[in-house]
């Protein structure tokens, strides 16, 4: 994004609260019980993996989705019965949904036109709006002559024009490639910060949710698994499955069983990750090499103690070999606890189980 003092002014998001919210279709439920908050002006990602309902999420934000109990509220008001045309907010879609016949002019400021804004005003918001996300020199051009990055800023343009306080996006970097998924991050959270409104963002990837967001909304099977900042969610995830799907590589869990000055210890899972274990002869853990991966500054060991197979990263230089057998630590404060029976996070236990494993 280029900028320039016809910026955009900046605006007041609204918040959003979802109550209860639930989507059935028949017998399936997409969306099971969701509450969420998503405050005015921040960035929310919904996180998960396919079909786990994030995108059914948004569009009953979006009011694209009917929903079958619970209440949407947008700015304090109750909006579950609105048409999405009544909710005051732009989304953009996983496809740019471009007209191909129109100019990047016209596709910008296509909304505005059936809005009847009149033309003086067309014009001059679709100048700070060119001026804001570097289209300026790219106006007259059709979607067809434009590149991936370049039709995207057209469909964020194409978003922020109409000055809504809530914008709406489904995945829509999927179609990028690496590197200009990276830029894209950078502009879109830059835009979000710049206007002040409210963003709430799609991805099934966790590097995009974690770099972006002010607060991940993690989803599992339609139900909330964990609402939180990036740093705690990393640092304190709630459940196993939130252990697991952020962070790469991902937690190692172990049954208790599988250190055995634990061996008596209730059927609960412990959790560790790979970066926060190392060599330490007579560490708590033993484990057997069987495969290396090297990543340069660093390698990824595949290990297996008892019948669970995990990964620890190390430092290059402390080589191991496959076929060895190490002895592993960390630190209490990288241990994570989750119930046998519940699965939910047991900070209560850390201390307790750190120091036996110490003893």
């Amino acid at each position: 994004m280029t900028g320039t003092d016809r910026d955009l002014p900046p605006r007041a998001g609204k918040p959003i609260r979802l109550e209860s919210v639930t989507r059935r279709w028949g017998e399936t439920t997409a969306v099971d019980g969701l509450s969420i908050h998503i405050p005015e002006g921040s960035f929310t990602a919904l996180l998960g993996p396919s079909g786990c309902g994030k995108s059914t999420t948004l569009r009953m934000i979006a009011g694209l989705e009917t929903v079958s109990e619970g209440r949407v509220l947008v700015g304090g008001e109750d909006v579950t019965g609105r048409p999405s045309s009544k909710r005051d907010l732009s989304m953009v879609f996983q496809s740019y949904a471009l007209f191909p016949h129109l100019s990047v002019a016209e596709n910008i400021v296509f909304g505005l036109k059936v809005r009847r804004v009149g033309r003086a005003d067309r014009e001059a918001r679709l100048a700070r709006v060119a001026d804001l996300l570097g289209l300026s020199p790219l106006l007259d051009r059709k979607p067809g002559q434009l590149s991936g990055g370049q039709q995207q800023r057209v469909a964020l343009g194409r978003a922020i024009i109409g000055e809504k306080p809530i914008c709406l996006m489904d995945e829509p970097l999927s179609n990028l490639d690496a590197k200009l998924r990276h830029e894209m991050r950078v502009e879109i959270r830059a835009l979000q910060k710049q206007l002040g409104f409210t963003m709430v963002y799609v991805t099934h990837d966790q590097v995009e949710a974690i770099t972006m967001a002010d607060q991940v909304v993690l989803l599992n099977a339609g139900r909330l698994e964990q609402a939180a900042p990036p740093r705690a969610l990393y640092e304190k995830p709630a459940s196993p499955f939130a252990a697991r799907f952020v962070g790469t590589p991902p937690m190692n869990l172990f049954p208790a069983s599988a250190f055995g000055r634990l061996a008596g210890a209730p059927a609960h899972q412990l959790g560790i990750r790979p970066e926060a274990m190392h060599l330490e002869k007579g560490g708590p853990l033993t484990a057997s090499v069987w495969a290396l991966e090297y990543l340069g500054a660093d390698i990824l060991a595949d290990c297996v103690a008892g019948e669970t197979v995990f990964q620890v990263r190390l430092p290059t230089t402390g080589a191991v070999v496959p076929g060895q057998s190490i002895d592993l630590g960390f630190e209490n404060g990288a241990l994570h606890v989750f119930d046998g029976q519940t699965g939910r996070r047991r900070d209560d236990l850390v201390s307790e189980f750190g120091a036996q494993l110490r003893s």
